[in-house]
């Protein structure tokens, strides 16, 4: 089969598209025909031995696929013939996966391969950052930075779906357009946030910011949260990883909270992603959820794909189309 392979920790340029043997059928794994598979920015790092996650070189990346299961163990929650969404953790840039029952989900008829392979990354780490680590409530003001993104999207479809008024935070007014499509209330440029969140918010501030950016917005992010507000920091596209002037911190008893979501539920089990999934599958039956897909690439072009990501130039998801 083909898949695409980091042979070298050369950056996105390095990939290449290789043939591979197929995962075997008939263990105690469901194995997956992949039709697309979502492109994520641990793989921009993994690129450049750079992410947490170094397998052995040379490896097959790709975290999150959606695809028709080609064999299911008994006592799966799967069958042969299902339409599926999956968290494999890697070997997604393939034609066919193979991966444990509990990391695999059902995908709604109403959504498409490329949307269900937007899914387990991004939405799932979101639940866990606005539900798990932010107690949003409904009624309440959730800030997203980065959000005609890939996480960015989903962020503002959840908060939105759970009752938020959403202020999307972009770097420019296309981005906006899209920000606004996934259910942003109101949308505010980079270069000068903070002010326009004061005045949309009446001086108040936010409860909640979503953070996957970092860098050099982190400390007017601070500034930008209400009494008691937290601020969820889940990544650093933007490159550099800020600090904090913990005084900051108690002046409103403003809370920094990090978003880790492999770390938790690693701890706790990957029976959580099912309890995560259920939580979230009436929201995308309902039409409440519904990702935001952006450029698609066929697996050939694996390497631009994470130059979309790369180059900060994504709006919604970034997709390989597998089949």
């Amino acid at each position: 089969m083909r898949a695409v392979q980091i042979q070298t920790l050369d950056g996105p340029g390095a990939l290449r598209v290789v043939e591979v043997d197929e995962p075997a059928v008939g263990g105690d794994q469901v194995v997956i025909d992949v039709h697309s598979a979502g492109v994520t920015f641990p793989e921009v790092l993994q690129s450049r031995g750079q992410y947490q996650i170094k397998p052995p070189l040379p490896f097959v990346p790709g975290s999150e696929v959606a695809g028709v299961v080609r064999y299911a163990p008994e006592g799966a929650a799967v069958r042969e013939g299902d339409r599926v969404a999956a968290f494999p953790g890697s070997a997604g840039y393939a034609e066919v996966v193979a991966t444990d029952p509990r990391m695999v989900f059902p995908l709604p008829d109403r959504l498409s391969f490329a949307q269900g392979a937007a899914l387990p990354m991004n939405y799932l780490t979101v639940h866990f950052g606005l539900v798990q680590r932010g107690e949003l409530r409904e009624g309440q003001t959730v800030l997203v930075h980065g959000a005609a993104g890939g996480i960015g999207t989903a962020a503002v479809q959840l908060a939105a779906a759970l009752g938020a008024r959403v202020i999307a935070v972009v770097s420019s007014e296309a981005k906006g357009e899209t920000a606004r499509a996934a259910g942003a209330s109101d949308v505010v440029l980079a270069d000068n946030f903070l002010d326009r969140v004061k005045e949309l918010t009446g001086g108040r501030g936010v409860d909640l910011v979503v953070d996957p950016v970092g860098g050099d917005r982190f400390t007017d992010s601070l500034r930008s949260l209400a009494v008691e507000g937290k601020l969820l920091v889940i990544g650093f596209t933007g490159g550099e990883i800020p600090t904090v002037r913990v005084n900051r911190l108690l002046l409103n008893n403003i809370s920094v909270v990090g978003v880790g979501w492999g770390a938790y539920w690693m701890r706790r089990g990957v029976e959580y992603l099912q309890e995560q999934w259920a939580d979230l599958l009436p929201l995308l039956e309902a039409g409440k959820l519904d990702p935001v897909l952006g450029a698609q690439f066929p697996l050939e072009e694996a390497t631009a794909a994470l130059e979309e990501l790369d180059e900060r130039r994504a709006q919604g998801k970034v997709l390989l189309t597998v089949r």
